[in-house]
């Protein structure tokens, strides 16, 4: 009875465990559903050929290596059904043979082309060093020196010559323009010397010589001291000590104060304005020899004229200040930009009016100028009451043509020198006869 007890109860827990061996058994033995399925395909796909499939067979034109290897990229296989066709085997003839075989040469010889083609192109990408030449030496030079602007600077100083009450004298004439111009080249130069990495990122500076590397930092710097050291020399040695004081003071303003300060505050365009009026102010000092109330005047005329000119113009190249890191009012503040241009522009009236007063004109230049200063003061008007770049352009053209025919009107209207001296002779000579009577 212990016995039969002991063999059932082993054989109880034995069940599992031979439950699990048999099902092995079977997965090793017998045919499982899916071995059943794969015998059943490959049956199939033997004796059926309508189910054969393949990939879409490649194209056995010739093409270019290159469209090739495009082609390869983009191309996809196609599973598509297709039905059984006999091989049918057509021997080719000689002319297609050699017509593939010239293909196949034309094929090589373009793509032994193109290659070189590639590298040549890879290679115009590098920088590759300038050579300077001699013939283009002078227009480097010209742009180097802003040849436009120190044209413009030479005419203020030479307006300021002609509106002095003394007798023209032409040889001081000519040694004050050359001296100015000199010193306007090699304030301009070295202006561009230390703003080379910030004309880069500006659209309307990046063509400058010493950013593309036409000539270098320090042929640029010896051009500005063949320029400024003879140019000072000359205003001292050749007209008088004190307009050579405003010229050093003028490069010195421009180079090492306004410059700087363009990246740094919106006052630079007030002291831009000042080193704009002082070249009217050497001119008169080049011929009188001192300081008058008629060389402030004209001072002042240059440095009101300067803002609407140039707030115009900045304003349309506030993008190009903006990237170039330059802190100017038509980017940081615009509404103080056009209020300042419309000030100037009503400040222009005014200034033309002081003329007659100080004795410097008659009273015909205020009423004649009083048309174009209004014309430019309306213009003021519209681009400080639209802001768009319409009136900015308008207003900066209207200042082009304003400037010029102003000092045009202002030298018509001066009152000559024999008038004044006449006037003075009469004073002095009222002044003697009450002397005279004074006298017992």
């Amino acid at each position: 009875g212990l016995f039969v007890w002991h063999l059932k109860k082993t054989g109880i827990r034995q069940v599992p465990c031979q439950f699990v061996h048999l099902c092995h058994v079977a997965n090793d033995r017998l045919i499982t559903f899916q071995y059943f399925n794969f015998l059943k395909r490959m049956y199939v796909t033997q004796y059926n050929k309508d189910l054969s499939q393949r990939a879409k067979p490649k194209s056995d034109s010739i093409v270019s290596p290159f469209r090739e290897l495009q082609q390869l990229d983009q191309e996809k296989k196609v599973i598509h059904k297709i039905r059984p066709v006999p091989p049918v085997h057509q021997p080719l003839s000689e002319t297609s043979s050699r017509n593939e075989l010239r293909e196949v040469k034309s094929a090589a010889e373009t793509a032994d082309s193109v290659t070189p083609v590639r590298a040549e192109s890879k290679d115009d990408r590098q920088w590759k060093e300038i050579k300077l030449r001699l013939d283009d030496l002078p227009g480097i030079l010209a742009r180097l020196s802003k040849i436009k602007l120190t044209a413009l600077v030479v005419s203020t100083a030479s307006a300021g010559f002609a509106m002095a009450p003394v007798p023209f004298d032409l040889t001081c004439f000519l040694l004050a323009s050359l001296g100015t111009g000199l010193a306007s080249c090699a304030a301009n130069s070295i202006n561009q010397f230390f703003e080379v990495p910030f004309d880069s990122n500006m659209n309307r500076t990046k063509n400058r010589p010493l950013v593309r590397g036409q000539i270098s930092p320090l042929l640029a710097v010896c051009f500005a001291a063949s320029c400024g050291v003879p140019g000072i020399a000359l205003l001292t040695l050749g007209v008088n000590p004190l307009t050579g004081a405003l010229g050093a003071f003028n490069i010195f303003l421009y180079t090492c104060c306004y410059t700087p300060m363009k990246r740094m505050s919106i006052a630079n365009t007030w002291v831009g304005a000042v080193v704009g009026a002082i070249p009217p102010v050497m001119g008169w000092t080049a011929a009188t020899g001192s300081l008058d109330a008629g060389a402030l005047l004209l001072g002042g005329i240059l440095y009101s004229w300067q803002f609407p000119h140039f707030n115009a113009l900045s304003w349309g190249l506030r993008e190009d200040y903006s990237r170039g890191g330059y802190c100017m009012m038509s980017v940081t503040h615009p509404a103080l930009c056009r209020r300042v241009a419309l000030r100037h522009c009503l400040a222009l009236i005014g200034l033309s009016t002081v003329a007659p007063v100080l004795d410097i004109t008659t009273w015909t230049f205020p009423i004649i100028s009083l048309p174009i200063n209004l014309y430019i003061s309306y213009l003021g008007f519209r681009f400080y009451r639209d802001a768009d770049r319409s009136s900015s352009r308008k207003l900066f053209f209207c200042s082009l043509w304003h400037l010029p025919m102003l000092l045009l009107v202002m030298f018509t209207c001066k009152k000559s020198f024999l008038e004044k001296e006449d006037k003075g002779d009469l004073l002095g000579g009222n002044h003697g006869r009450a002397m005279e009577i004074r006298l017992p």
